[in-house]
């Protein structure tokens, strides 16, 4: 499979709940990820994280659905055609 270029969008409703569980699958597929920025949105008691990511579509997806599985977290994906 070839490597793809992407944007992960990470919203995390419950910080205290969820972020222990993102940090960790972040650390796991820590290989490719290029890129990332966090940001705790205090006017809407959310944070967003989002990430540059290189790595083929399998990958990519095992990362985004043990994210999505996580109780208030919300994932989306843009990748590169090619």
């Amino acid at each position: 499979m070839e490597s793809r270029l992407g944007v992960v969008g990470i919203v995390i409703e419950d910080r205290k709940r969820a972020s222990e569980s993102v940090n960790s699958i972040l650390s796991q597929h820590g290989t490719i990820i290029v890129g990332r920025m966090g940001v705790p949105y205090q006017a809407r008691q959310v944070s967003v994280i989002a990430l540059i990511v290189d790595g083929t579509t399998d990958e990519i997806g095992a990362m985004t659905g043990k994210l999505g599985n996580i109780p208030g977290v919300t994932v989306k994906t843009v990748l590169t055609p090619r």
